[in-house]
């Protein structure tokens, strides 16, 4: 092929002007571009200078501050020790401070803080700054000499989860591993109480020598064991293994006080970058009792690029400025300490707040010390957003109008004319079609597909209310051809898959995991699993009309869900809401809606929230968009919750939701950093670039080349946006990540970038026919004796990028069309390298 093989220089001279400095087109990992080379990045100071260190506080998580109390051989109690200095700056110090105990010996403290009893009585623990300031701690051990009884699920059962032993990955898994089973994550205690005392003859277990029992030998490492050593002989974790198997493997009686909830402390923080901060974690039991079980909890930060947190509860900043959390796991219950990480630089100049919007997202990075990127220019704006709720490029008339427009509120009626289009139906049908599983499995399916995707769009170009949207959808009945709502129904069969994929759709909650256990990082159940099913549990299905697609209805009178594991009927429940007491008349799927739609839902309008702000900023709030939990927070709870507010007063309006977001000069910043911004992912302190989606890129090709792709079955003139399902054949579409439907999950959608899409742009016969059709821009271009060629290299930068060539890049085109002598050639030229630089490929 002529134009791969041997590329003209102009196609090398204007690919070093036109290629942004973005990083490879891999929106997964957020493009940045880089600051500009010449200036030197100075140092950020972070929170600054502290000033003097005013007073030690040594804090143990618990209510009393004068002492605490360590009950058995095998407790201890991590101390944290704050410093308060002079600018009211609160820095941890546990790590750089002297410990000594009086009187010796009752008790002993590491360098990190941690104490661990060694015979009853009382001491007093002191810490000692290098600065000279000390703080106090009062510390009584009890029953070491009449030792408390092992409780099963409180003390052993945390071991094997810290250990990792009950891990998916080992034997947590649901064949266990090496003929040894535990359930996953300690969440059936009774089973591996089982397992573990009489399972082959409870052979891991020796009582009358603790040290010898299989249990303790393999998982410290002494005789050989497929997962390594995991503990060391005479550790805290070994003790208690050993202490349990030594009082006679006793489970605990039904009296015992039972965890209701855990605490971490802090919860919140800001550090510097690079600095550590230790977490305390307290148990909280059912009898009103504390424990401190930080050495027993599982830890893992959301973001591990900001930050790391180790085994034992320290947390270790990294360079990134923003928010990170830390989830904190311990038998069941979770819990959370988020970590500011600001940058510290004087944030001045900031672009008017336009609203809400504005006000919180420029106070977080005030906040945070990081100074936006300035708003961008007329062209990149309506480029973007035209793109954004469009899903097309502008044409270069609109472009043109747009510049010369001297109306200060353009921008804002711009927004509202295309929200007004047919083309805004089409794009976010294209997206709600894909994620609600429009999917054509069969030609059978071919009608129900074109009226559900008609459905969707009609709903979205009138605009109806998005609570009502939801209840068509989830309360529909009938046939397709009465109802295409109901075509919902068609890929999600089973009562199990409509409840997670209507939690994963308008509620942002993954309950897949709760299906078999509980969650391992949130605090559903299976209980609370079931109950969401028993809403889908009476929805009937029949033969209609067409053979292949069924006709749904209303079972009046069938049992309503069944927990597996308790065997007992569970009534329909709202997420951490009560159970419903419904007739056998009444359809639980009307009741769920209403439960839903309710103001007071906290899930239901930020889940739609943060999946349109993911939408535009190509990250959400809360990342991955449906995955809303207490252990993966916004990195802005407050525009969340401000952005759910609102959409729910102005009654569940879409367009209005659109509106609000765009017209926030937050969504207007430039894509280019400053000096300070450049690694920022989180913060929204400038726009994030992302590819076009495969629809919209196919689209723009056509546009720009002047061809247009036609698809089987589709009348002339249709654009990729606009097809109702995934079933049309092309391998562009294809190649460049268009999702087939098969789930609720936004993820299906590919963004990243791959060697197939880069060839294809560049080698394949499908551009090189678009490039060099009879009918297409180039030949145009070519037969066009009316313009110069000054003039037609401009019209193709407003149409490719909404702006006017640079004096460099015009020159170079204007040379090669010189030097060419076959005119329509070097218009395919000039076409081929601007459709493959990454200004064109990416909204930015």
């Amino acid at each position: 092929m002529r134009r791969p093989a041997a590329p003209p220089r102009f196609v090398c001279a204007i690919f070093g002007l036109l290629l942004w400095s973005y990083s490879p087109a891999t929106v997964a990992e957020v493009p940045t571009v880089a600051p500009p080379a010449n200036l030197p990045v100075p140092t950020a100071p972070g929170l600054g200078d502290p000033g003097a260190l005013r007073r030690l506080r040594i804090e143990t998580g618990r209510a009393a501050s004068d002492g605490f109390v360590i009950a058995g051989r095998d407790a201890r109690q991590q101390l944290l020790v704050s410093g308060e200095y002079a600018t009211g700056q609160a820095r941890d110090l546990t790590r750089s401070v002297a410990y000594s105990i009086e009187p010796f010996g009752v008790a002993s403290v590491d360098s990190s803080g941690l104490v661990l009893p060694v015979k009853e009585g009382q001491a007093t623990i002191t810490a000692k700054h290098a600065t000279g300031e000390s703080a106090q701690i009062k510390v009584t051990i009890t029953h070491i000499a009449d030792d408390l009884p092992v409780n099963f699920p409180n003390q052993v059962v945390p071991v094997f989860t810290k250990l990792g032993c009950n891990a998916g990955g080992c034997h947590g898994k649901m064949s266990g591993q090496n003929g040894f089973k535990l359930s996953l994550l300690g969440f059936e205690p009774t089973e591996d109480y089982e397992h573990l005392t009489k399972e082959a003859r409870g052979r891991r277990l020796f009582p009358a020598s603790p040290d010898r029992s299989l249990l303790l030998l393999k998982a410290a490492g002494v005789m050989p064991h497929g997962g390594g050593a995991r503990m060391d002989v005479d550790s805290p974790n070994y003790r208690i293994l050993r202490r349990w198997i030594e009082q006679g493997m006793p489970y605990g009686s039904e009296s015992d006080p039972t965890i209701s909830s855990i605490d971490v402390y802090p919860s919140e923080r800001a550090l510097n970058r690079g600095a550590e901060q230790q977490l305390v974690v307290i148990a909280k039991y059912s009898d009103g009792a504390t424990e401190d079980v930080t050495g027993m909890t599982k830890f893992e930060a959301n973001d591990p690029e900001m930050a790391e947190c180790s085994a034992s509860g320290l947390i270790k900043a990294q360079q990134l400025t923003g928010a990170v959390a830390i989830m904190a796991r311990y038998q069941g219950q979770v819990g959370v300490a988020r970590m500011k990480i600001p940058l510290g630089v004087k944030v001045d100049n900031l672009p008017p707040a336009k609203n809400f919007v504005d006000e919180l997202v420029f106070k977080q990075l005030t906040d945070l010390g990081m100074p936006p990127s300035p708003v961008c220019d007329d062209g990149t704006f309506i480029r973007r957003v035209t793109v954004d709720i469009a899903g097309r490029l502008p044409t270069p008339s609109e472009v043109e109008r747009f510049a010369t427009d001297v109306d200060t509120n353009k921008r804002e009626k711009w927004i509202d004319g295309l929200l007004a289009s047919t083309d805004y139906a089409d794009n976010f049908a294209n997206k709600w079609s894909a994620i609600l599983r429009n999917k054509r499995q069969t030609e059978a399916y071919t009608r129900g597909n074109y009226l559900f995707h008609d459905w969707i769009r009609s709903g979205l170009l009138e605009n109806k209310p998005y609570d009502q949207f939801v209840r068509d959808i989830l309360t529909a009945s009938g046939e397709i051809t009465e109802n295409p709502a109901v075509a919902w129904y068609r890929q999600v069969k089973e009562p199990t898959n409509q409840l997670e994929d209507c939690a994963q759709l308008f509620l942002g909650m993954r309950l897949q995991c709760a299906h078999c256990h509980h969650h391992p990082f949130e605090k559903w159940s299976q209980q609370d699993y079931w109950g969401f099913d028993a809403f889908f549990t009476r929805v009937g299905r029949k033969k209609g009309a067409n053979p292949a697609e069924d006709r749904i209805f209303h079972q009046r009178g069938v049992a309503l869900a069944n927990n597996p594991k308790t065997k007992q009927n569970v009534k329909p429940t709202g997420l951490a809401s009560r159970p419903l007491d419904l007739s056998p008349d009444q359809d639980p799927r009307q009741a769920l809606v209403d439960w839903m739609s309710t103001p007071e839902n906290p899930f239901f309008a930020p889940a739609v929230a943060n999946r349109y702000w993911k939408h535009f900023f190509s990250r959400g709030l809360v990342e991955p968009e449906d995955d809303m939990r207490v252990t993966n927070p916004a990195s802005n709870p407050e525009l969340l919750q401000a952005l759910a507010q609102h959409f729910v007063a102005r009654h569940f309006d879409l367009k209005d939701l659109v509106r609000t977001i765009c017209t926030s000069n937050t969504y207007q910043l430039s894509a280019e950093p400053n000096l300070w911004n450049a690694s920022d992912k989180q913060n929204f302190s400038r726009y994030y670039p992302k590819r076009l989606g495969a629809e919209v890129l196919l689209d723009s090709v056509d546009i720009v080349t002047g061809s247009q792709s036609k698809f089987n079955g589709m009348p002339t003139g249709t654009r990729a946006i606009q097809l109702p399902d995934s079933s049309f054949s092309s391998y562009f579409l294809t190649v460049f990540g268009r999702p087939e439907g098969s789930s609720a999950c936004e993820c299906e959608r590919s963004s990243e970038a791959n060697l197939a899409q880069s060839l294809h742009l560049l080698n394949s016969a499908e551009i090189q026919n678009k490039l060099s059709a009879g009918s297409g821009r180039a030949a145009a271009l070519a037969a066009d004796k009316t313009n110069s060629g000054e003039q037609k290299i401009r019209g193709l930068y407003m149409a490719f990028y909404a702006r006017q060539p640079l004096p460099d890049e015009l020159a170079v085109a204007q040379a090669h069309l010189e030097k060419t002598k076959n005119d329509k050639i070097a218009y395919e030229d000039i076409l081929w390298a601007l459709i493959n630089t990454k200004e064109f490929l990416f909204n930015h």
